[in-house]
């Protein structure tokens, strides 16, 4: 069963930068997908090692060794997936690891493939522990053990299964147990966007979508977009409105630069909460250090919130810092947001503020 993890005040719909799906995603999220490695813009590495594999894997007659994708969400792990099963040619059937919830779920999934398709588990992570033993044997030998009865008349048989691919998907690559790790044969990583390979999706999906669009006006969507494919495109459907109301129905930079100014997105991609919650650093704890739950309880976020939502962007932009004290806001993030940056104090010997490293 799905659970908001963040809290119940906590709407990823209200929040523009989210790259979680949702509901506004809807029919145009699935339309935009490409359907082939050669359609697919970005992360390279994995696209030319992911070709070797599956030409070999297609001369032997043999199915695809299991694949782990792993990376920020919204990079394109479940469309890659797609990608797989259409260029081995099987079918695919996909689920997430909160949605197996007994071992008798995934007893009936496996059964039900046929030789070398593909089984995608999103979000693998979450499997539950009674679940992820019996992939075990499935991934090695394929075959399970199912027990029949109960008590002393209970007896155990194993049933051999098709050889079939299963591609795992999570976001925390991290919380895998390692004997579930170490049975991918082939792992990747997903990397961030860089601008430029967003601007191909951005036109690629307003070519889809019949929207004519300047190349200026595709680079200012993609370098607000966190690097990210899925918030690229859900840019180019908001821009796309403000473009039809109050343009002439073209996005170019000018318009582009408006909608998302309006969206208070600013031009790192930064929206309302990331800004919010820099602030909120410099001005009530003089740009740290601070604790995670003192910050949450500030700006009135969940502590997982903003440990899994906005610190990895801003630090992977070099606006902030973690720190065994606590959190700490940097130069770059006094610069961006126009603050005078504080001279560094010491108190008794100990550096704190702007410059306090943590150690």
């Amino acid at each position: 069963m799905n659970e908001n993890i963040y809290g119940d005040d906590f709407d990823f719909e209200s929040r523009i930068v989210s790259s979680n799906v949702t509901g506004a995603d809807g029919d145009t999220e699935i339309s935009l997908r490409p359907k082939s490695l050669a359609d697919y813009v970005g992360q390279s590495k994995v696209k030319d090692n992911l070709k070797v594999y599956m030409e070999a894997a297609k001369s032997r007659g043999e199915m695809l060794d299991h694949v782990l994708l792993y990376g920020p969400p919204g990079l394109g792990k479940t469309t890659l997936s797609t990608i797989i099963a259409e260029e081995m040619g099987v079918n695919i059937k996909v689920t997430s690891g909160p949605a197996i919830e007994r071992p008798g779920d995934l007893v009936a999934l496996l059964t039900n493939l046929s030789e070398h398709d593909v089984l995608f588990i999103d979000e693998i992570h979450r499997l539950p522990r009674t679940v992820e033993e019996i992939l075990y044997p499935a991934m090695e030998d394929f075959e399970i053990d199912i027990i029949i009865g109960k008590g002393p008349s209970a007896r155990s048989f194993r049933m051999q299964l098709p050889k079939f691919t299963l591609i795992g998907a999570t976001t925390r690559a991290g919380q895998l147990s390692t004997p579930l790790r170490d049975r991918f044969g082939v792992i990747f990583k997903l990397e961030l966007y860089t601008p430029e390979e967003l601007a191909q999706i951005v036109t690629r999906s307003a070519g889809i979508l019949g929207l004519p669009i300047t190349e200026d006006g595709a680079l200012e969507i993609a370098s607000r977009s966190r690097g990210t494919p899925r918030i690229a495109n859900r840019f180019l459907k908001r821009v796309r409105d403000f473009a039809q109301v109050m343009g002439n129905g073209r996005i170019d930079e000018q318009i582009a630069d408006y909608a998302l100014r309006a969206l208070e997105v600013d031009e790192l991609g930064l929206d309302a909460v990331d800004r919010r919650m820099l602030e909120t650093i410099i001005r009530a704890f003089s740009g740290g250090p601070v604790g995670l739950d003192t910050l949450a309880a500030t700006v009135g976020e969940e502590a997982v919130t903003i440990e899994d939502v906005y610190e990895p962007y801003l630090m992977q932009i070099g606006f902030l810092n973690r720190t065994p004290r606590g959190r700490c806001v940097t130069s770059l993030a006094y610069e961006h947001l126009g603050i005078k940056r504080p001279s560094a104090q010491r108190i008794d010997g100990v550096q704190t503020g702007l410059f306090d490293d943590g150690e």
